[in-house]
């Protein structure tokens, strides 16, 4: 789940202040270490994604990133990891007229980052000129630019937020603007620093250590008054990709940890019958392909099409997902609000993929599938090898390190197709933005596929501005399935599935859980029994 370039920086927290020096100075603390008893020990989680991808909350899409950053920051607004209704957060009430083109916030009183320094409307400024800035490719910038002007400090305490229209679903998306202290990531080498993992917000939870490929612990942040205290004294959340070691974690006499996202389903039913709830969450979460439009034949849509018609996606919901998942039948997933069946449906069928790729003149094709190594997308993997080689397209399977894969692509090396998962719910609900994050004239994924320059490409990205800024609810919503239509027809960059994601945890020692429909975890409501 990790995204451009952000993906090649890993290692040891840069120096930054006295705190990056205290965690420079950790060892890396016991992952199996629940803190002793009593209420003062340790949450100890299991996070099912790498932590050594960016921390840098306006580029970050890595899954534990942004779960932990909605731990350690704030936004002027922060939004119910399940219904995204925005709470005050930094900014003390929600604007009561979503309609207008000014929204005006006043700083929470006493707030301060966790080393010590007040938040100011300078810090807030900071960061949203970080992301407006045409100069700075972030990929905050896609949730921001088409439909916010310009932030601006009225005094040290108050700023004021300048809308291009009336855009109502910008309040929801204020959490995705996490504000950051400008003392400590505006010096040389900062937002280097950021990305590496150095985190100091105004949250309820501290970084403590960060340790890439291994855990990051937190410690609750004492002079925190805010919304959302803290119920944990401290928290260790450790990474481990692997599914057997993950859920070991989690199950038997020996389990180390009160909690894991990302259970394999084969796992669900041990792990019930040993006592842990377990629960999922249906939404955008998905294994897509991704081809490469200036790799001959897949600049041809007929040949795009007939790689997706071929696979059988009953067979990827029954056998690989175990039933916790839906063949895709638009961009959207079907709990979209937005959501309506693609004029363009994917169901099997072998006989019309092979037509298609005859006429479009394509035989004896031989495709390597680049793939990332998470495990439920591992499991998919063999059913799409076994539809494709079924119709005389001679298929390899190359999954790797989820960073490996997009450092490839980063660093703009040639490829075929690319398998990975994707979730746009974690940045948000809305259809504007899922769309956005994945097609647009300067969007990353778009660089990947190389198809931002194709004519029908310009005309899509023209329509979704046009729908951005349509007043009419039920007229944009309309304008959002027809120019989702297209991106079905192209197949581009599509999903192959939508999945249930599911999340275990000890009932007899935590509360307040709210499984997630996208990856990592939030104990911001969360507590011990």
């Amino acid at each position: 789940m990790h995204r451009r370039t952000f993906l090649k920086h890993t290692g040891a927290v840069g120096a930054a202040a006295a705190l990056s020096s205290s965690l420079a100075a950790c060892g890396p603390e016991s992952t199996n270490d629940t803190g002793g008893g009593g209420r003062d020990r340790a949450l100890t989680a299991v996070i099912g994604y790498g932590n050594d991808g960016s921390w840098d909350p306006t580029q970050t899409a890595s899954a534990f990133s942004m779960a932990a950053n909605n731990h350690i920051y704030e936004g002027l607004l922060d939004t119910d990891p399940i219904t995204r209704v925005p709470y005050p957060a930094l900014g003390t009430e929600v604007p009561g007229d979503p309609d207008a083109t000014s929204w005006r916030f006043a700083l929470r009183e006493g707030a301060t980052f966790h080393d010590g320094e007040p938040v100011t409307a300078d810090d807030v400024v900071f960061v949203f000129d970080r992301i407006l800035d045409p100069g700075t490719q972030t990929l905050a910038k896609g949730f921001f630019a088409s439909w916010l002007k310009e932030v601006r400090k009225v005094d040290a305490r108050t700023v004021e937020l300048v809308l291009k229209f009336p855009f109502p679903d910008g309040l929801s998306r204020l959490t995705l603007a996490k504000v950051m202290p400008r003392h400590v990531f505006s010096r040389p080498g900062g937002w280097d620093d950021a990305i590496r993992g150095l985190a100091v917000g105004s949250g309820p939870y501290r970084q403590t250590a960060h340790h890439p490929k291994a855990n990051t612990t937190f410690a609750a942040f004492e002079a925190y008054n805010g919304p959302r205290r803290p119920a944990f004294h401290k928290m260790n959340w450790l990474t481990i990709v692997d599914a057997a070691s993950r859920v070991a974690r989690v199950s038997g006499a020996s389990a180390g940890a009160q909690i894991s996202d990302n259970i394999p389903y084969a796992n669900i039913a041990r792990l019930r019958d040993g006592g842990m709830t377990v629960a999922g969450g249906a939404g955008m979460n998905n294994l897509f392909l991704m081809f490469n439009t200036r790799h001959k034949p897949f600049d041809d849509v007929r040949v795009r099409q007939a790689l997706r018609y071929a696979i059988d996606t009953d067979t990827i919901v029954q056998v690989a997902l175990k039933g916790h998942g839906k063949p895709s039948s638009s961009f959207l997933n079907e709990g979209n609000p937005a959501y309506r069946p693609a004029k363009t449906v994917y169901r099997h069928d072998p006989a019309k993929a092979k037509a298609l790729l005859k006429a479009a003149g394509v035989s004896g094709l031989k495709v390597d599938i680049l793939a990332v190594n998470l495990s439920w997308i591992v499991d998919c993997l063999p059913t799409i090898k076994a539809s494709w080689d079924a119709i005389g397209v001679q298929t390899t399977l190359s999954p790797q390190e989820t960073t490996a894969v997009f450092t490839k692509l980063d660093q703009k090396q040639d490829y075929q197709v690319v398998a990975a998962a994707s979730n746009p719910n974690q940045f948000g609900l809305d259809a504007d933005l899922i769309m956005h994050y994945n097609y647009g004239p300067q969007n990353l994924w778009m660089g990947y596929a190389r198809w931002a320059e194709h004519p029908v490409a310009k005309r899509l990205f023209r329509d979704m501005d046009l729908a951005t800024r349509e007043s009419d609810p039920a007229r944009r919503k309309t304008m959002i399935q027809d120019y989702v239509d297209v991106v079905a027809e192209q197949a581009v960059l599509y999903p192959v599935v939508h999945n249930e994601l599911m999340t275990a945890w000890d009932p007899h020692e935590l509360t307040g859980i709210k499984p997630q429909p996208y990856p990592g975890v939030n104990f911001l409501q969360a507590k011990w029994v």
